[in-house]
């Protein structure tokens, strides 16, 4: 009996904290240590750059890290309507949203091919696209002037989308053909023995199923494009035609004389917050997408 009841007796095991256990929490504090101290690094100018953007000139000068003490809405209307930052805005729409459908259209049907048929040539054409990722564009500003300038694109609207597109696509091919590869093959399999030709396949099967892919390789390439600078004043020279990003720099040039910096710093605040919200709103599809292509690329 007494040895039934030391065997149904239960048997408590201690958990024996080490110095390895001891290390790895140290480590652990450190590591979330050193993420907060960044975070406010990052989030901190942010913060800032918007509610300076409601204070006065006199504030902003004299007062730089104090809350504003009343809201000056009137900084936004003189940055929208004054400075023409809504026409910028307007431009850089007409820019980049029929940019970033090409774009993604295009790579997506690019990597399909590339991910899912072999044919003689796919490698090269795989490795000319990564090829197009290691080549700066600064390299390629005199040629692409001249070329662009040949086919009368300059100071256009199209002439600038197509440098776009061409400048985006390699990332983009690079990015989407590995994640076609984690596709299951077996639905394109099934579709084709169902009597569904190569367009029904790639439109109504795998193009939703690489929504995560699309998403992200869009918000890369919206954020990208709303942020570049280069590009556009090698080829827009109209200051009817600026981009937000030269039109913030013409902005920033007249308030050498001007000395209207609220409205500057209410500009800013306006162009910034777009990014923002898109990233915000898309920031699960962005961590899904890569981390998807990750794992099983």
């Amino acid at each position: 009996m007494a040895t039934e009841s030391i065997a149904k007796t239960p048997v408590q095991t201690v958990p024996v904290r080490g110095a390895n256990q001891d290390r790895f929490s140290i480590g652990n504090i450190l590591l979330n240590a050193f993420l907060v101290i960044w975070s406010v690094i990052v989030i901190f100018p942010m913060v800032w750059l918007i509610y300076t953007s409601f204070k006065t000139d006199r504030e902003i000068f004299f007062s730089p890290w104090a809350l504003p003490a009343t809201l000056v809405w009137d900084n936004f209307r003189r940055g929208w309507i004054d400075a023409n930052i809504g026409t910028y805005f307007a431009n850089s729409f007409l820019v980049v949203l029929p940019s970033l459908a090409l774009i993604l259209m295009l790579s997506a049907m690019t990597a399909y091919v590339l991910a899912r048929f072999p044919f003689p040539t796919n490698r090269i054409i795989f490795y000319a696209f990564m090829a197009g990722m290691l080549f700066p564009v600064f390299l390629a500003l005199i040629p692409l002037f001249f070329l662009v300038k040949d086919l009368s694109m300059l100071n256009t609207f199209q002439g600038l989308i197509l440098v776009y597109v061409a400048y985006s696509l390699p990332f983009s091919v690079f990015f989407m053909t590995g994640f076609f590869r984690t596709l299951p093959s077996e639905l394109h399999e099934a579709a084709i023995i169902d009597g569904a030709n190569q367009y029904q396949v790639f439109f109504q099967i795998m193009l939703p199923l690489a929504q995560a892919g699309l998403i992200s390789i869009g918000i890369f390439n919206f954020l990208g494009m709303w942020n570049q600078y280069l590009l556009p004043v090698v080829l827009m020279t109209d200051p009817t035609k600026y981009v937000l990003t030269q039109g913030l720099a013409y902005m920033l040039h007249q308030q050498y004389y001007q000395n209207d910096w609220s409205a500057l710093f209410a500009a800013v605040t306006m162009i910034m917050v777009p990014t923002l919200l898109v990233y915000v709103i898309f920031q699960n599809q962005i961590q899904k997408g890569i981390t998807v292509g990750a794992l099983k690329g």
